[in-house]
């Protein structure tokens, strides 16, 4: 597996993993605004990817939205560039992830990786309620994929 970053220096590509991640998520029909991505590629075609978005360089906290069409793209080298991104290279103290509380799956891997949840009634739509996972830097940096 290769990890590929889209931005500002390459927009097609930016671009085309944000599409595929929207492509993949219930709702995000309109897609993401100002936005860098990141990429997972097995055998030349995108498996996963990440999108960095509604940055707030102010308070620290950037936004994660991601999606594959394979669940073996979560290795440890991936998990490091995804969180090294927002932790290391651009400083935030905070990621958010925003889940329906339907789609249990993601919220175990969320949870597995630090993040704790606020169940948020009605974020959704009237008939559906919204994690919002939070993740900070302190316990990224303690999670057991950090201490090798």
């Amino acid at each position: 597996m290769n990890i590929i970053w889209g931005g500002v220096g390459d927009s097609a590509k930016n671009k085309a993993i944000a599409g595929f991640v929207a492509a993949h998520i219930d709702g995000c029909e309109r897609g993401f605004a100002d936005f860098t991505t990141l990429g997972v590629m097995e055998e030349g075609r995108l498996l996963a990817g990440v999108v960095y978005h509604n940055y707030s360089p102010e308070a620290g906290v950037i936004e994660l939205s991601a999606a594959a069409t394979s669940k073996r793209w979560l290795t440890r080298p991936v998990l490091k560039a995804m969180f090294g991104y927002p932790f290391d290279e651009i400083g935030c103290q905070m990621a958010v992830l925003r889940v329906s509380e339907e789609n249990r799956g993601m919220a175990e891997i969320a949870r597995r990786f630090g993040f704790t949840g606020h169940r948020i009634p009605r974020l959704r739509g009237r008939e559906e309620a919204e994690i919002i996972f939070t993740l900070t830097d302190n316990d990224w940096r303690a999670h057991p994929v950090n201490r090798r």
